[in-house]
């Protein structure tokens, strides 16, 4: 009996309730009670960088948008930088989606062609890389010098573009006309080519 008394004496110090065991928190004593941390007034931001295929803008329908060349078909450049240094050439294409530009006999580079055929060998050509646009500039060849360029508006209302060191004029109707002309030789020849391939297989 006297044990019995001492145990019930002993639980009614500690003061525990029944809602104690039910998932609920015992009653601590403030003395023990953890420290409170005060929120900083500026939280350090996170800042991760995107890559730069993320940071590309492109039109609603997914096509990358096209780049303001200061070159174009048909202009006489000169490179500035790379293996090509020092060269001129006339510019046969340009990429507007990447800003690069393909130059006659320059920028070389090597490929191997398998046989399409049987009894056709392969071979080795040489085709041309494009290259940046920022590594040419516009090249005179009158003054041997070459510029930068700029743009003005004649008496006739017509815009064209000229070099800045020389004042010459690059859109003349000389050259449009010539262009159109090659174009012209190119289609030709491949329809020509394309109906002989035609002729031989039947």
């Amino acid at each position: 009996m006297a044990a019995m008394a001492a145990l019930q004496s002993s639980m009614t110090t500690l003061s525990l309730s029944s809602n104690s065991f039910l998932g609920q928190r015992l009653s601590v004593p403030p003395s023990l009670s953890p420290l409170t941390v005060k929120p900083r007034e500026n939280p350090c931001l996170i800042v991760v960088k995107l890559k730069r295929w993320e940071r590309k803008k492109c039109k609603p329908n997914s096509l990358p948008i096209l780049h303001k060349m200061h070159v174009k078909a048909g202009d006489t450049i000169k490179v500035i930088s790379g293996r090509d240094k020092g060269k001129t050439g006339e510019v046969t294409k340009i990429f507007k989606h990447n800003s690069t530009v393909v130059v006659k006999d320059i920028n070389l580079k090597t490929k191997h062609m398998k046989s399409r055929e049987e009894g056709q060998p392969g071979q080795i050509i040489k085709i041309e890389a494009p290259i940046h646009s920022s590594n040419v500039m516009l090249y005179s060849k009158e003054q041997d010098v070459t510029s930068r360029v700029g743009h003005k508006v004649l008496d006739d209302g017509k815009k064209v573009r000229f070099l800045l060191k020389t004042g010459e004029i690059i859109d003349s109707d000389e050259n449009w006309k010539r262009l159109k002309e090659a174009g012209k030789e190119k289609t030709e020849v491949a329809a020509a080519a394309a109906a002989a391939a035609a002729a031989s297989t039947s």
